[in-house]
Formats: structure tokens, C-alpha cells, sequence
């Protein structure tokens, strides 16, 4: 089967590898119909998550079809034909996590939980196509994908919506709803995104769906500016303003946003000097992390506001306000997303016509294309917003 590999920084190829089996009773073999590349995905295209080997199998965000399932699944649980959207995270069910609906923090779906343990105290759940440090599962950039613990994950998918409508419940969807949850939005609140890709783009919509009254968005791409003001949002091009903070405290009554929230992560751009030391360590590898926005976000949230952080960070990051964070008592909430909370109640959401989902993809393109796609989406080339990658069309060969 087609798979797009990892190959070293910045190098996608596309392979010619193995089709998945069955190795565990409860996994299921999906022919994916659908598969997306992620904001986060760039982080392992440019070399900054640990851990990746060359030729794993990228991807995070597919669904598709299953072919087959393994004897530990029920017939009533899932069977061959079922259309399933499959979640980024990978979760077992029955641990202390699963049972609290923690599905991220899974204790038992990553095999190389040492690994994790090492970087971060304690290990999140397995990841699909995101490091050996999450588990080392290979991906859904494919033609086909073996998904464990198949029956607590995928969401069966009901006839009259098209992949398009639903794909984006594999991740960037339930991650802006969750991130936007994480704000304790009261109505009329003023929510502070920084960054519009994808998942910011969500977050705007659900803040709004949360009862938000004013959501101010901040990035310096014109689409990306322009998507987030269809979607009810204000905005502001930090490439036009001198102080991204005060203007926040300006538009606030000198009160700062109600909730803050971070949907950029390690790779955040910036023009202060804090930010170019950041830029200049993280190149030398001296360190992990950019977290412009996560200061500014700190400074500028409100006393006793709260801060939401969705955007991924992979280690340690320097000059962190603590003082502002402590002093303001802000209270943090993040987390990779809790997939199986939301998927259900999101799409009911689209069901019933309050958010059509398609409105963030900008690109529709072969598997084959994916190592250029990746470029594309990276440098933000061809207004580029969302690719959405179809592995069995354009001359991709079947099995």
C-alpha cells in the first residue's frame, strides 16, 4: 500500500509498504477513505518532536472504511462495512483515565510509555503517526491503517454525510471545541485566540456555540485572518500592531480578555527579543520550545481569568511569567483532547446543521502529492488552510 513516510527533517516521501494485520483481538483494519495533515504534524516535519525513525508512517486525522475486525470485537461494536471516523488518540477503555473520560491520559495504549515518562514525568495515551515517544503506531497518511482498542475509539458514521462533513472529528474539531470548553466561557465573555489554523479556526466557532460574546483572534495570514472573521470573530494582524498585549488590554477597558488561549504551540512566531533568542535556540537545538504566544497570552489574560493551551508543546520552555501567571491567579487548562467526549455530541452538532466543518479545507489533493502538500501547508504557500489528502484517487493504486 501508499503510505507518506517520514524521512528525515523536512523529507516526506511517498512508499510502497506493508498492508497492516491483526495483532491484537480488539484491532480493527480500516481502508481509509480520507486523511488530513495537521498543524502538529509540521512539528515532526520540522524535526522538533524526539523519537521519530525514519520511515514511520505520518498521520493523525482519517477515517474510512473497515475491512476487518479482530475476534475480540462484538458484531454490535463494530464489523466489516462500517464507515468510522478514528480518533488521534488511542485509549483502552477500562484503566483509571478511560473510566474518568481522560481518554488522552490513557495508561495502558502506549507500549513505549518509559520513553514518555523520561520527557514528561508521566505518559499520555498512544498517539497515531506521532513519535516512538507516543507509542510508535504507524499513521493514517495511508491507504490502510490498523487501529487498536477499535472498539472504544472510532465513531460509526451514519448515511447522507460526506467524508468532508466528518473527517475533522479525528482531531481538529473536538480540540478547538475542547480548548474553547477549557476557557469556562460565560456568556458574554471575551476570548483571546492567538493563532487561526485549523484548530483555532474551530475554537472560534465553538467559543461563539459556548456562549462567547466577543472572540478576538490573532495571526498575521490574510485567509487565515479573513476565515476567522466569517466565523464571528474580530481581528488582529500582530505584524501591524506594536503591542499585541496592550492593544488587548486597549480593547478590553484596560481589563484583559476573560480567557486566553494558545492554539499555536512550540513553533510560534513572533518580533520581540525574547522571540528571537527563542528562534535562535530552538535552531541550535538548545532548546524545545518558541513560546511567544504562550507569554503574551499569560500577560494579557484578565486577574482571575483563565488560560486554555491546545497548541502542542513537546519539552522546556524559557522566561515564562510565572509571577504574572500566579500573582493574576489564572487558572491553566490543556491537555491533549479527550477525543471520545466529543466526537458523539459533535457530530449531532453537524447533524442538526450548526456548523458545516468543510469550511476550513483549502486543498484536495492525491496521497501522492502529500511530501509536496506538506511544503504547501508549512509555508503557507497557495492560500493554503487545510489540505485534505484522498488516498485512493488521482492514479493511487489499489491493493
Amino acid at each position: 500500500m501508499k503510505a507518506i513516510c517520514w524521512m528525515g527533517v523536512e523529507k516526506m516521501k511517498v512508499e510502497d509498504v506493508p498492508e497492516p494485520r491483526i495483532l491484537n483481538p480488539r484491532d480493527a483494519i480500516i481502508r481509509i477513505t480520507s486523511t488530513c495533515i495537521c498543524g502538529s504534524d509540521l512539528h515532526l516535519y520540522d524535526g522538533y518532536i524526539p523519537t521519530m525513525e525514519q520511515g514511520d508512517i505520518l498521520g493523525h486525522e482519517f477515517m474510512g472504511e473497515v475491512v476487518e475486525v479482530g475476534p475480540g470485537i462484538s458484531r454490535e461494536k463494530l464489523k466489516a462495512g462500517d464507515r468510522v471516523v478514528i480518533p488521534f488518540t488511542i485509549a483502552c477503555g477500562h484503566c483509571f483515565f478511560c473510566e474518568q473520560q481522560l481518554w488522552s491520559c490513557c495508561d495502558n495504549t502506549n507500549p513505549n510509555a518509559w520513553i514518555a515518562e523520561n520527557f514528561f514525568g508521566y505518559s499520555p495515551s498512544g498517539l497515531f503517526g506521532y513519535s516512538h515517544m507516543t507509542g510508535g503506531y504507524a499513521g493514517g497518511q495511508a491507504q490502510y491503517a490498523r487501529v487498536p482498542c477499535a472498539d472504544i475509539g472510532p465513531l460509526k458514521i451514519p448515511e447522507g454525510l460526506t467524508d468532508e462533513q466528518v473527517v475533522f472529528l479525528s482531531d481538529i474539531f473536538p480540540t478547538g471545541y475542547m480548548a474553547a470548553e477549557n476557557c469556562n466561557i460565560r456568556p458574554g465573555d471575551t476570548i483571546a485566540i492567538w493563532g487561526c489554523g485549523p484548530v483555532g479556526q474551530f475554537a472560534i466557532r465553538s467559543a461563539i456555540m459556548l456562549g462567547a460574546g466577543r472572540v478576538i483572534a490573532i495571526d498575521n495570514v490574510p485567509e487565515r485572518l479573513r476565515m476567522a472573521e466569517q466565523g464571528g470573530a474580530e481581528t488582529i494582524n500582530y505584524d501591524e500592531v506594536d503591542n499585541v498585549v496592550q492593544l488587548l488590554k486597549d480593547l478590553t477597558g484596560n481589563r484583559g480578555p476573560d480567557s486566553c488561549m494558545d492554539a499555536v504551540g512550540l513553533e510560534a512566531s513572533g518580533h520581540t527579543l525574547p522571540f528571537i533568542v527563542d528562534r535562535v535556540k530552538q535552531g541550535m537545538r538548545l532548546s524545545t520550545e518558541r513560546p511567544n504566544v504562550l507569554r503574551q497570552a499569560i500577560l494579557a489574560c484578565r486577574k482571575g481569568g483563565t488560560l486554555s493551551i491546545p497548541g502542542v508543546y513537546g519539552g522546556f520552555a524559557d522566561k515564562i511569567p510565572l509571577g504574572s501567571l500566579m500573582n493574576k491567579g489564572l487558572t491553566v487548562k490543556t491537555g491533549q483532547t479527550h477525543m471520545m467526549r466529543y466526537m458523539k455530541p459533535l457530530l449531532e452538532r453537524i447533524q442538526r446543521g450548526e456548523i458545516d466543518p468543510t469550511f476550513v479545507i483549502s486543498h484536495r489533493l492525491p496521497i501522492d502529492q502529500g511530501p509536496e502538500a506538506y511544503k504547501i501547508f508549512r509555508d503557507k504557500q497557495d492560500h493554503c488552510t487545510k489540505v485534505v489528502l484522498k488516498p485512493w484517487e488521482d492514479g493511487a493504486r489499489a491493493a
